[in-house]
């Protein structure tokens, strides 16, 4: 099996988002970006658990819309959210291991689209996240 290529981040959204301490908190990380595309991952650990003893809800926001703000401001204009909707699909736990990807959908002037999936390691789709962006055309 051929290894996996990876585009590590832009240093300009690399250093942009380490400003996001909420989600490094979570224990994010940023594995890939370019323009319209990007990868991040999560360990799940009892931290990041409901009282239900699952992978809490806005775990999985924080990491859709992390690999969302990667993937709209890797274009190198500042881009921020103006609606997101998330569907749960499947539980996860401790142990497990998150991969959210960012794919654009569309992109405009001032606006573009995404869909971002959240898959666990056995590539099992976990949630899937759609959010528009608002392009400020300004650089990062």
């Amino acid at each position: 099996m051929e290894a996996e290529q990876v585009t590590p981040p832009p240093a300009s959204v690399q250093a942009y988002l380490e400003g996001d301490r909420f989600a490094a908190g979570v224990g994010i990380r940023l594995l890939e970006a370019r323009a319209g595309y990007a990868k991040a991952s999560l360990a799940v650990t009892p931290e990041h658990l409901n009282a239900g003893g699952r992978t809490q809800g806005g775990v999985l926001f924080t990491l859709a819309d992390l690999t969302l703000a990667a993937a709209a401001n890797a274009h190198g204009t500042l881009a921020f959210s103006l609606s997101a909707h998330i569907a749960f699909l499947k539980a996860s736990g401790p142990g497990d291991v998150l991969t959210a990807e960012a794919r654009e959908r569309h992109l405009g002037r001032t606006t573009g689209y995404y869909q971002i999936d959240i898959t666990n390691q056995r590539d099992e789709l976990v949630a899937t996240f759609e959010s528009s962006v608002f392009r400020m055309g300004k650089n990062l």
